[in-house]
């Protein structure tokens, strides 16, 4: 039983919104966090996607891909006007490098 794209992404959207910043956190801390599955809609924390799933789903989207899925869910935020007259801004980091230097083996 493999995953469906949506799950795939909500779990990258977890390596964004929680402490684990890398894929070999998140999938062992997903075991634990019961709220972090049920967010992904991840059916048991026996069955959870693998390091190398997750880093081949991001570069199969690539940034135009998660751009456009942004694009995607904003637009109808934006256009049903719940924001009450508010400003809102959506942060962009696709284009900065990653700090990966600092973890490698020396």
């Amino acid at each position: 039983m493999g995953f469906r794209p949506a799950q795939l992404y909500r779990v990258l959207l977890l390596s964004l919104l929680t402490p684990a910043h890398s894929f070999n956190l998140l999938t062992q801390l997903l075991k634990e966090q019961r709220a972090w599955r049920r967010l992904a809609h991840l059916p048991n924390r026996y069955h959870l996607p693998v390091t190398s799933l997750l880093h081949d789903f991001r570069a199969l989207l690539g940034v135009s891909g998660l751009r456009c899925i942004n694009r995607q869910l904003l637009g109808p935020l934006l256009e049903s006007g719940w924001i009450g007259g508010k400003s809102v801004a959506l942060i962009d980091s696709t284009d900065l490098p990653a700090a990966t230097s600092a973890y490698k083996k020396s």
